[in-house]
C-alpha cells in the first residue's frame, strides 16, 4: 500500500472550519469531476464541427481544459490521502484513474515526488523547482514538464491517437481540439497557477518554511482559473484540506 509522507508538523494538523458534513462529499466530488470529464469528451469526440465558428469552439475547448485540471486537481488531492481518507486503496485508485485519464501519467511516482516537493520546497531537490537556470516562464516549464513525461507515456498516447483516429475514426479535428489540446493547455494552467506563480521567489524573498505564496483573487475566479489551487500558502500549511475546501481557509486568515 502507498504510504502518505506528511511532513511531520502537518500530520494531524486541521482547522475546525473545514470539517465535512458528509464523509462522503470527497469521493462523490471526484466522482462528478470524472463523470463530467467522460461525457463531455465522448459528445465532443462524436460532434460534427465542420460548421462550428471560432468564437464556439474556443469557449468548448476551455471547458474541456477545465475538466482536465480537475482530473489532475483530484488526483493531487488523492497524493494527500483526503479524496477517500476513509478507505486509502479506493482513494489512491481514485488518483491512478485519473491521472491516468489525464496524461497515462504513473501515480506512485507522482506521489513520492509531489511529497518530496512539500518536504523541500524551492530547493535543489524540489523536483517542481527550476534548476537556477530555468526561472522564467517557458523554461521553467519546460523543465518541469521533462521531470514527469517519459518515452514510454509520449509512445502511449500516441497509439491511443491513430487507435482513435484510424480503428475508431475519430475525425482528426476532434481529438486535436478535444483530447491533445485541452490536455497541453492544462498543464499550463496547473504550471502556472500551481507552481510558477506561488513559488516564483517574491521581491523580499521566501518566507520558510513553505516558500509558497497566495495569489489574491476572488474565490469564483480562484475556481475558474484553476480549481483554488492559487491559494498556495494555504495549501503547504494545510495539505491534509480538499482543494473545495481551501477557500475557508483562506477566508478564514
Amino acid at each position: 500500500m502507498i504510504q502518505l509522507e506528511q511532513p511531520p508538523s502537518h500530520q494531524t494538523k486541521r482547522t475546525p472550519v473545514v470539517k465535512s458534513k458528509s464523509q462522503f462529499k470527497g469521493l462523490f466530488i471526484a466522482i462528478v469531476i470524472v463523470s463530467a470529464w467522460v461525457i463531455s469528451l465522448s459528445i465532443l469526440l462524436s460532434l460534427d464541427i465542420s460548421k462550428l465558428k471560432f468564437w464556439i469552439l474556443l469557449p468548448v475547448i476551455l471547458w474541456q481544459t477545465f475538466l482536465y485540471t480537475g482530473l489532475f486537481i483530484t488526483s493531487h488531492d488523492a497524493m494527500h490521502g483526503v479524496v477517500f481518507p476513509q478507505n486509502p486503496k479506493i482513494n489512491h485508485f481514485i488518483g491512478t484513474l485519473t491521472l491516468s485519464l489525464y496524461a497515462l501519467l504513473p501515480y506512485q511516482k507522482l506521489l513520492k515526488k509531489h511529497w518530496l516537493h512539500h518536504h523541500n520546497p524551492a530547493t535543489k531537490i524540489d523536483p517542481d523547482f527550476h534548476n537556477g537556470k530555468h526561472q522564467n516562464f517557458f523554461a521553467w516549464y519546460f523543465h518541469f514538464m521533462k521531470g514527469y513525461w517519459s518515452w514510454g507515456q509520449i509512445i502511449a498516447l500516441t497509439i491511443i491517437y491513430n487507435f482513435a483516429k484510424y480503428i475508431l475514426h475519430i475525425p482528426t479535428d476532434n481529438l486535436t481540439y478535444f483530447w491533445v489540446l485541452p490536455s497541453l493547455l492544462s498543464s499550463l494552467q496547473l504550471f502556472y497557477f500551481g507552481t510558477f506563480l506561488p513559488h516564483s521567489e517574491p521581491i523580499g524573498g521566501y518566507v520558510q518554511p513553505h516558500c509558497a505564496q497566495t495569489i489574491s483573487r476572488p474565490i469564483w475566479w480562484s475556481f475558474i482559473t484553476c480549481y483554488h489551487f492559487g491559494y498556495h500558502e494555504e495549501h503547504h500549511q494545510y495539505p491534509n484540506v480538499c482543494w473545495w475546501q481551501l477557500p475557508e481557509i483562506y477566508k478564514a486568515k
